[in-house]
């Protein structure tokens, strides 16, 4: 029998669907600019409203899979935790740094104007201070990983998250002359990952009374669409503000995905090149890398439209890591299943 894959219609060609929301932006912020602008002046506090919407409807269906009632398993396999937690928090939010600086400061620097190349730096480093929480549930189920060590590592990087994201992405976009209002920042945060991680807990502690886990599935199922949706409503969004950018310099769409791969396939392989030395089980092993690989985009996509504007490159390179993330993701996913072998069982 053929196992069913854990992908939706809308996941399995999230790359499809992310690609015709960025021609279908371009187009019409090209023939109607007029309703982008209207767009661009609802905001409050620096946080545009509507898109603020929309990453809400990203993010909440996620959070509501975190259990953080998990983390009392936190030690059960330690190794697998602790490499999650030195490549998303010591090793990954620096290396995207200094691609972007290597990049954009560099080889790039006669093809991009220097406070544009400012802008796609911060971008990329939003992108690498932002571990995953949503994706990854799914990356796990395909590589038939341990659900519920997953389940561990998520929630362990959400609270860390919490109290890590401001003060990393300020000191590292301080360290490229980057400045950023701390008050946004940690607005942002407030917004996007405490505010969605409460309705989320509080959400999961009302259908889980009775300590049924299918209620939790089925609201999850019916609600996921919506994550899809707002996720595509913000590329159109993006892509439309970004439009006479776009027009004007199609090459740039490449520049910014070139180290965003360079930086995936390389953590990606620093990760499960050392499960491998460490002995670590292939079903924590595969999770524990893919999770280092994988980026909370959402977050990334809303603090940099919060600190730059929509309009911005930093907007820009965040959207164009969701164009990047799921053909990479389902690579390496392929990658880990093909070497699942050379891994120990126990």
């Amino acid at each position: 029998m053929t196992e069913q894959s854990p992908l939706g219609f809308f996941e399995r060609y999230l790359s499809l669907w992310v690609g015709l929301c960025i021609a279908a932006g371009v187009g019409l912020g090209i023939a109607v600019p007029s309703v982008f602008q209207t767009v661009a002046e609802l905001e409050y506090a620096q946080v545009n409203l509507v898109v603020a919407v929309f990453i809400w409807i990203m993010i909440y269906p996620m959070m509501v899979n975190v259990d953080f009632a998990s983390i009392k398993d936190v030690g059960r396999k330690p190794k697998g935790l602790c490499i999650t937690l030195v490549i998303n928090w010591l090793i990954k939010p620096f290396t995207m740094a200094a691609l972007g600086v290597l990049f954009f400061e560099h080889a790039f620097a006669g093809l991009v104007a220097p406070e544009t190349a400012k802008e796609y730096i911060a971008g990329m480093i939003l992108l690498g201070v932002a571990p995953c929480t949503a994706m990854v549930f799914v990356w796990s189920q395909l590589v038939r990983g341990d659900a519920n060590y997953t389940l561990v590592q998520v929630s362990i990087n959400d609270i860390i998250m919490i109290f890590a994201f401001a003060p990393l992405a300020a000191f590292l976009l301080g360290v490229t002359d980057v400045v950023v209002p701390w008050e946004t920042l940690l607005l942002s945060v407030v917004l996007y990952v405490v505010t969605p991680l409460a309705a989320g807990y509080i959400t999961r502690r009302k259908l889980d009374k009775n300590h049924d886990n299918e209620r939790i599935q089925r609201f999850t199922a019916k609600i996921k669409p919506f994550s899809i949706m707002g996720l595509l409503a913000t590329v159109v969004l993006l892509f439309g503000f970004q439009a006479q950018t776009i027009i004007d310099k199609p090459m740039v769409i490449v520049l910014i995905a070139i180290p965003l791969l360079i930086q995936s396939y390389g953590i990606f392989f620093v990760a499960y090149g050392w499960t491998y030395l460490w002995r670590v089980p292939f079903t924590t092993a595969a999770p524990a890398a893919l999770i280092g690989t994988s980026n909370f985009f959402e977050l990334a996509v809303a603090v940099a439209i919060s600190l730059f504007g929509l309009h911005s490159g930093a907007a820009l390179a965040t959207v164009v890591g969701v164009l990047v993330e799921v053909p990479v993701m389902l690579s390496l996913v392929a990658f880990a299943n093909t070497t699942r072998h050379r891994f120990s069982k126990t």
